[in-house]
C-alpha cells in the first residue's frame, strides 16, 4: 500500500485542484481528504454519502447541580474562566482540561466526550472510495481528525485490495499537516510563484524532510511570473528535489471548478495532458520514495 499525499505551504496555490484532477486519471484507489478545517474536494468529487460518524477530539466538563456543594472549587481552580456566576460550565470556553473535575470534593462534574465534528465514509462520483471529515467551526484537535481520516483510508484500501491512498492535505505546517506526513510515501508539494508561496514551500519541505517523505514539487500558474518560477527551479535543483510539472495559469481551471469538475472533467486536452505528465512523473517516483 503507497500514499501519496498533495500539500501546500500556503492556503490557495491550487493542491485540491490537482487532487481532483488526479482523481479522474487513476482506478483501484482510495481518496481521502485530510483538510479537515476547510474541506473543499468533496465540490469535485460530488460524493454520495454512505456512512456518517461523530468524532470526538477531547472532553467536556458538565456540573450536576444535584450533587454540587456549591463550594465554588470549580470556579476557583479554573483558568479558562469558563465556570459561571451561578456555577454552571460555559461550553464555549471550557478547554476540557479536567482540572475541575480533579478538584471537585462532591464529585459533580461529569467529564463527557465532546463532539468536535464528522468523519464520511462516501463514494467519488467516479466509484472511488472517498473518506473526508469536517470540524466544527471553532473546534481544537484537527490533528486527531487527520489521523483518523488516513487511519480509516487505510482501514478501506486493505478491505477493498487497492495499493493506492491519493489524499489531499492540509495547508501550512502545523499540526494537521504534520498529522498527515507520517507514514506517507510521496509529498507533492504544490507551490506558485509568488515570494509568501516560496517561503512557505520551503518551510513545508523542510517538514517533509524531517518525515522522511520523498518529496516533489509542482509549480502552479509558472506562466505568471517567470522569474520566481526560476528560482523555485533553482531552489528545487540546488537541493535535490524533482520538480514532477509545472502547470500554466488558464481559465478553464477556473470553468472547470465553478462546474464542480476535475479539469480532465471539463475537456482542455492542452491541460489533460500536462495532469497527466505530472501524474506520470509522480507514478514513476513511487519506485524511488523507499
Amino acid at each position: 500500500m503507497k500514499e501519496i499525499i498533495i500539500i501546500s505551504g500556503k492556503g490557495g496555490t491550487g493542491k485540491t485542484s490537482v487532487t481532483g484532477a488526479f482523481s479522474s486519471l487513476i482506478s483501484n484507489a482510495v481518496l481521502a481528504d485530510a483538510d479537515v478545517d476547510a474541506p473543499d474536494l468533496f465540490l469535485l468529487l460530488n460524493p454520495s454519502n454512505q456512512k456518517v460518524h461523530s468524532f470526538s477530539g477531547g472532553k467536556a466538563a458538565e456540573i450536576d447541580k444535584s450533587l454540587c456543594s456549591e463550594c465554588g472549587k470549580c470556579k476557583e481552580v479554573c483558568r479558562f474562566n469558563a465556570i459561571t456566576s451561578d456555577l454552571s460550565v460555559n461550553p464555549l470556553a471550557c478547554e476540557g482540561c479536567g482540572v475541575c473535575v480533579w478538584n471537585c470534593p462532591s464529585d459533580a462534574i461529569n467529564f463527557n466526550d465532546r463532539i468536535n465534528g464528522e468523519w464520511y465514509q462516501s463514494s467519488s462520483k467516479q466509484g472511488l472510495p472517498f473518506i473526508h471529515a469536517q470540524l466544527e467551526p471553532g473546534e481544537e484537535n484537527s490533528g486527531k481528525l487527520v489521523s483518523l481520516v488516513r487511519n480509516e483510508a487505510k482501514k478501506v484500501c486493505e478491505d477493498k485490495d487497492f495499493s493506492l491512498i491519493l489524499t489531499d492535505g492540509p495547508p501550512g505546517t502545523g499540526c494537521p499537516v504534520i498529522a498527515s506526513l507520517g507514514g506517507a510515501d510521496i509529498a507533492l508539494v504544490v507551490t506558485e510563484p509568488t515570494l509568501s508561496a516560496i517561503h512557505d514551500m520551503k518551510r513545508v519541505l523542510e517538514l517533509v524532510k524531517h518525515f522522511g517523505v520523498y518529496p516533489l514539487v509542482v509549480i502552479n500558474k509558472y506562466d505568471l511570473n517567470y522569474d520566481l518560477s526560476g528560482k523555485i527551479f533553482n531552489f528545487c535543483q540546488e537541493n535535490g528535489i524533482k520538480i514532477a510539472g509545472k502547470i500554466p495559469y488558464h481559465t478553464d481551471i477556473l470553468s472547470a471548478q465553478k462546474e464542480g469538475k476535475s479539469i480532465i472533467e471539463y475537456g482542455n486536452k492542452q491541460l489533460i495532458d500536462i495532469y497527466k505528465s505530472i501524474w506520470d512523473s509522480v507514478l514513476k517516483s513511487l519506485n524511488y520514495s523507499n
